[in-house]
């Protein structure tokens, strides 16, 4: 191992003491491939079988591929629940409104149209008898369930910083160490193991991919009063 010459600064002031007292300490690398609680994201009492939700990601992928038309940029959606007799969806549908703050201005705008997440009270039928349509039978007696989506974000890749209408539940089904969760200020990353996570999607957050596999979620809208503004 080499070692670098001792530097001596020619000044020395507080900012040249903030830079030692980090360069006295390594800093911790273990916890960041781990769930960290925080303001906006919780783990929950609940949990699945994450081999059969392995092996539903499989069978329902064999009954159709995964939708959208922005799957070039990351962001490809399966839908688990929909409108009654529903039989088409639209981007929207699988998007929905989002409002985000695009450019320098700093100026807040929305995004896309408002999904109802209400009207999306049952489970879609293309992927009824799988271990999912248990999971939203779950969910469904615990929390008011909208949209129910499985969705699937490429490797290196990251959402856009947005706020949405409501909170969501996430139950990661494939992920990697380094697909983080961002809610405001707070950053985690989210093992599949069966666990449920709650997170305040109300308030700003992304989802990032920095891993070399692609990271799949079920993510499962909270149909609370939503935020229409």
């Amino acid at each position: 191992m080499s070692h670098a010459q001792p530097f001596t600064p020619a000044i020395t002031d507080a900012d040249v003491e903030t830079v030692n007292t980090w360069m006295a300490a390594a800093p911790e690398i273990e916890s960041v491939a781990s769930f960290v609680p925080g303001p906006g994201i919780q783990r929950l009492g609940l949990r699945f079988d994450i081999n059969k939700l392995r092996a539903a990601l499989e069978e329902c992928l064999a009954r159709e591929s995964f939708q959208g038309g922005m799957q070039e940029q990351g962001f490809a959606a399966l839908p688990l629940t929909q409108r009654p007799d529903q039989t088409e969806w639209t981007d929207n549908d699988l998007s929905g409104r989002y409002w985000l703050r695009a450019d320098e201005r700093y100026v807040e705008e929305p995004r896309e149209e408002l999904v109802e997440e209400a009207q999306f009270s049952a489970f879609n039928p293309k992927f009824s008898e799988t271990y999912f349509e248990e999971v939203w039978r779950e969910l469904s007696q615990r929390f008011p369930i909208g949209r129910m989506r499985v969705l699937s974000k490429g490797l290196y890749n990251c959402n856009s910083w947005h706020r949405d209408p409501e909170p969501r539940l996430h139950v990661p089904i494939t992920t990697n160490p380094g697909s983080l969760f961002v809610v405001n200020h707070h950053v985690t990353h989210l093992p599949a193991d069966g666990s449920v996570y709650f997170t305040d999607t109300r308030g700003y957050h992304t989802a990032l991919n920095g891993g070399e596999t692609h990271r799949v979620h079920i993510v499962a809208a909270l149909a609370y009063s939503q935020i229409t503004e």
